[in-house]
């Protein structure tokens, strides 16, 4: 019977890159999984080698993949980061909203003109909330009549 550490290595191939490809099952969301011990305890397999090799990965804060390839191992590649951070440096929605640099009217995002949301969910663009508050007083109060 192979020992953990030679069936978990046997799972890892370096390529040209630079990556250390895991070739083992990939969940979902394309991470490595590692299923070890004898209950079936999985664990993220580039969670694994960077606490081997790196150190332990403080409680709150995610593991960033620099390289962007999410069934990388190298520890090399990755950098322990705020889950903040790591959604911002991504491709989601959120990281391409937050890269824009004016609003979809095309008003500047600058110090000036930049609202931060007090949830802190966002932000929005002055101009484009003081024309909305212009164009809601302007309108007659309802009565709640149907």
């Amino acid at each position: 019977m192979m020992s953990l550490s030679t069936r978990f290595w046997a799972m890892v191939g370096r390529t040209g890159t630079g990556c250390w490809e895991w070739s083992g099952h990939l969940n979902h969301a394309g991470y490595g999984d590692f299923n070890h011990g004898h209950r079936g305890v999985t664990r993220l397999a580039h969670r694994l080698v960077y606490e081997a090799l790196v150190g332990p990965i403080p409680e709150g804060l995610d593991i960033d993949h620099l390289c962007r390839n999410r069934a990388c191992v190298n520890p090399a590649h990755m950098e322990v980061v705020t889950r903040k951070v790591n959604v911002l440096r991504g491709e989601s929605v959120a990281a391409a909203n937050a890269a824009k640099g004016a609003c979809n009217r095309g008003h500047p995002y600058d110090a000036a003109n930049t609202y931060l949301r007090p949830d802190g969910k966002g932000r929005d663009c002055r101009t484009c909330r003081a024309e909305a508050d212009r164009r809601r007083n302007r309108q007659p109060a309802r009565t709640g009549r149907a």
